[in-house]
């Protein structure tokens, strides 16, 4: 069979990352409905639930993303998605209560992070020299696609044949990206001309301009799966509130919210290619914070308003994910790309899983999913969280003073 290269390489690509995507969100597509009253969780103990699989992936990329720099990527690729298939079944075979639930859900999540960033790394190092923020905005732009999937899959499988089968079924989904790893033509990283640690991340840190794309990433991933965590626990209160005038239901409003993510990041991308991406995602990052306090100041308002502001709320907090991904590709040092993507990564899936537990400790402290006050505080907390990726930004673009020598 003809390898694949060119448009064919990156639709390839695409198609398996929304298989690996597919399982991702499981946890917290059936978790408030399903596993929240079987289990007798919080929601705190809930949001660290969901929480395990962004911490899994958030220990391991340190090791799997600087790996690339040594070993071809697509064999990380290969096996981390047939892993992370695995390990997502066995969550609906295996898993029967918060603990069981917690190491298999991080497990999942240690296998992705072999597929997520390895796969950026396997797809950039194929294409071909010049600018590559198109084909890195759609490969990451396919996450949203495959997240709006995996909640629409996942409840739709859990009503109809139990919460194990969503496990079961979408965990098959990562056999895409299998595919795709299988057929692309091994490509070796180029030699290093420095000898440094897998785990030494002192260049990547001195690198100021990345570093900024780098904070401004985990600023955008504390507030997207902060989001994406609890969007169907928010639209479930709503439509309590409002029985019989709510629009639409749980399903359909976070696969809504997940579907726009894909045109919204590749439109802010194009909008960071004519303005420049840090003004481009400074103004995005600042709005998204307005949106979030807007939501936050009218959680008790009517289901036509609030379905017109999270729909709003799901553009903006995406609309900079390519951006800062195709900023820090284009700004990492080419011997030290996969540690790069490593601690971007890092840094992005760790304050993804603060983010679960925070909007869930929120929620605790102010009431409980059922108060208006509690999502109050719980869209605060991810206003307050996205709005310092500009602080991050404006300070990777400072003048780095020279050290006075006494």
């Amino acid at each position: 069979m003809k390898p694949l290269e060119g448009n064919r390489l990156t639709a390839a690509m695409c198609l398996g990352q929304v298989g690996n995507l597919v399982p991702h969100v499981v946890v917290p597509a059936v978790m408030i409905e399903h596993l929240v009253p079987l289990w007798g969780l919080s929601n705190a103990q809930a949001g660290l639930l969901a929480a395990a699989h962004p911490a899994g992936y958030m220990l391991a990329v340190p090791v799997l993303g600087a790996l690339t720099d040594r070993i071809d990527a697509r064999l990380l690729l290969f096996w981390g998605s047939l892993l992370s298939g695995l390990f997502t079944i066995g969550f609906g075979v295996l898993a029967d209560g918060l603990a069981s639930g917690m190491v298999l859900w991080a497990l999942a999540g240690v296998a992705f992070a072999g597929a997520y960033m390895p796969g950026l790394r396997a797809l950039t190092d194929r294409l071909p020299p010049g600018d590559q923020s198109r084909s890195i905005t759609l490969y990451t732009s396919s996450f949203s696609l495959g997240v709006s999937l995996s909640f629409l899959a996942s409840q739709a499988l859990a009503n109809a044949l139990g919460w194990q089968a969503a496990f079961i079924w979408t965990g098959l989904a990562p056999l895409f990206m299998v595919w795709a790893s299988w057929r692309l033509v091994a490509r070796q990283p180029a030699p290093r001309t420095t000898r440094t640690g897998l785990l030494d991340f002192r260049p990547v840190l001195r690198n100021r301009p990345t570093m900024g794309f780098i904070l401004g990433y985990a600023a955008h991933c504390f507030e997207l799966y902060g989001l994406r965590a609890w969007v169907v626990g928010f639209w479930t209160f709503v439509a309590a509130r409002h029985a019989g005038a709510a629009l639409v239901d749980p399903i359909t409003a976070s696969v809504l919210v997940t579907l726009i993510a894909m045109p919204a990041s590749i439109i802010g991308n194009e909008w960071a290619r004519r303005y420049g991406r840090h003004r481009a995602i400074s103004w995005i990052q600042v709005a998204s914070a307005g949106v979030a306090l807007l939501i936050a100041s009218l959680t008790a308002a009517g289901p036509a308003l609030l379905l017109g502001l999270i729909l709003l709320y799901s553009f903006t907090v995406v609309a900079d994910s390519g951006s800062l991904t195709a900023g820090m590709n284009a700004t990492a040092e080419p011997e030290y790309k996969g540690s790069t993507m490593a601690l971007h990564s890092t840094l992005g899936f760790g304050f993804s899983a603060l983010a679960g537990w925070a909007v869930g400790a929120a929620l605790d402290r102010f009431g409980g999913i059922d108060s208006p006050v509690g999502w109050s505080a719980g869209f605060a907390v991810l206003a307050l969280g996205v709005a310092c990726g500009p602080l991050a930004l404006w300070w990777s673009r400072q003048p780095v003073r020279p050290r006075r020598s006494d």
